[in-house]
């Protein structure tokens, strides 16, 4: 388990709204509570629709808001070559007073590849330039020219401009796989545990994937990886919340609703990152949960943003 990180929380923006609307819907956020605005990085809706340009649409959303931090769940390593992506990390750190986040991934959805002419490689080689990336993007936000010789990026003393404001721009890699979260543990601040998985380019929700059990074994991977700066780690999870009076009524109708199949009310309660019940019941949980597990920043889409802010204002920096 992690050191107490204080609790922190996201907003998944997933509501594609006319340019002024969408400026108020951040500006909501931030009046909320909410630390940070979250964007993906698709081309094709899928399972979670059609998104904004995340690179743009982060700089407006800092460009509208003063205190909300602003980042990407997560920027897909392979659209970008990382010396361009490090730039624009750079630029929007520096124009947002120092508040950017960047969260980068190996690529996961095979059929987008498959549309872009993309090669969609192996696993282990996305993850591999992955790695790279990591190294060429934290050499360019550095003071210093930067040069790197790898198997996958050659950078010859390029010297980075602007810098960021911060002197360390947060880096966030996750997944649910032990290859990809020891490389999170080596090299990240922030580690998102994936409980579904998307090893084979499609998302797969299997409930008993998403048990304590199978979280235990992917916080063990991140340990694994990270040695002895775990303890500075911070731990990210997404999550479902249903604010109810009948606890048990309500998951019976979650369950439903996600087709799951040979899985008790009571082992939907045991889930890490499912809270189903009151608000004083909620906050409860997330509390034993950063105990047990070591969550303490997480995020929910835009659409509950209002539904869970009481929350927020109970645990935000507690």
């Amino acid at each position: 388990m992690s050191k107490k990180h204080p609790f922190r929380f996201g907003c998944m923006n997933e509501m594609m709204l006319p340019a002024k609307q969408w400026r108020d819907h951040v500006r909501k956020m931030e009046t909320l509570g909410y630390d940070i605005l979250l964007m993906r990085d698709h081309f094709l809706p899928d399972v979670f629709g059609d998104t904004f340009g995340p690179i743009a649409a982060l700089m407006s959303a800092a460009d509208a808001t003063s205190q909300l931090h602003v980042g990407s769940m997560v920027i897909c390593n392979d659209f970008r070559h990382p010396a361009v992506l490090a730039k624009e990390v750079a630029t929007i750190d520096h124009l947002s007073g120092g508040r950017f986040e960047l969260g980068l991934g190996a690529g996961w959805m095979r059929a987008e590849y498959d549309q872009m002419g993309i090669e969609f490689d192996q696993p282990g080689l996305r993850i591999e330039r992955l790695e790279e990336s990591v190294r060429v993007i934290r050499g360019l936000l550095a003071d210093n020219p930067f040069t790197y010789a790898g198997g996958h990026y050659q950078i010859k003393e390029i010297n980075g401009f602007p810098k960021p404001l911060q002197t360390r721009v947060p880096i966030m890699i996750g997944g649910s796989n032990k290859r990809i979260l020891n490389l999170a543990g080596r090299v990240a601040d922030i580690v998102g545990i994936l409980v579904t998985n998307v090893a084979s380019g499609v998302v797969i929700n299997d409930p008993h994937g998403r048990s304590a059990e199978s979280v235990l074994q992917r916080i063990a991977w991140v340990k694994e990886g990270a040695g002895e700066r775990f303890e500075d780690i911070e731990l990210n999870s997404a999550m479902d919340v249903v604010i109810t009076d009948d606890r048990r009524s309500a998951t019976e109708t979650f369950i439903e609703q996600h087709g799951w199949q040979e899985i008790s009310v009571e082992q939907v309660w045991d889930i890490p990152n499912v809270f189903i019940g009151t608000i004083d019941q909620i906050v409860d949980e997330m509390v034993a949960c950063r105990k047990r597990f070591g969550f303490s920043y997480y995020w929910v889409a835009d659409a509950k943003m209002e539904m869970f802010a009481p929350i927020v204002a109970k645990l935000r920096g507690k």
